[in-house]
């Protein structure tokens, strides 16, 4: 209590704005899955990164165009199978060239609703790849589309390794 009027001092957290989609709380998610593959990292990568070919395999990302190289925008439209597509232009945060990259979006503006996706390639063994694939979501609409993330999104990220596991054994065959 404060000596001089006999209430309560307010904590710092009474003090900070608060928002009503996440009653205050840091607004943020990640999901991650991962898949094994048999077939070398190199025959992985060269498919991840032939944004060209992703419409004849890829169920997820449905349509991928630019560079990959850091700070590039990319053309992207995405969404899960059976659902509506969204598309969006993320800068290229981070190349790796035959072991990850990543891209950073925003839904209209930043600190909305950002995710920066990102893709991973480890050597399994001589012949075998774990691919993992992962976003990070942040923003203040985050707690809305929580429920999507855990679905929509995730079923749609575990389609793509399937998929990418799929060609990647059977060019490797």
């Amino acid at each position: 209590m404060s000596p001089a009027n006999g209430h309560a001092a307010p904590l710092a957290s009474d003090l900070m704005p608060r928002n009503r989609f996440s009653n205050g709380a840091a607004s943020m998610q990640e999901i991650r899955t991962e898949i094994e593959i048999e077939a070398p990292v190199s025959e992985v990568w060269s498919i991840l990164a032939d944004f060209e070919r992703h419409p004849q395999w890829n169920p997820f990302i449905r349509h991928i165009s630019g560079e990959l190289r850091l700070g590039t925008r990319l053309q992207v439209r995405l969404g899960p199978p059976g659902k509506r597509t969204m598309a969006f232009k993320p800068i290229v945060q981070m190349v790796e060239p035959g072991h990850s990259f990543r891209w950073l979006g925003h839904l209209l503006v930043p600190g909305l609703f950002d995710g920066e996706h990102i893709f991973e390639l480890e050597a399994a063994g001589a012949h075998t790849t774990r691919f993992i694939q992962r976003e990070k979501f942040s923003g203040i609409l985050v707690g809305l589309f929580r429920k999507s993330i855990d679905s929509d999104i995730k079923s749609g990220f575990i389609a793509m390794n399937e998929a990418l596991k799929t060609e990647a054994e059977n060019r490797n065959e």
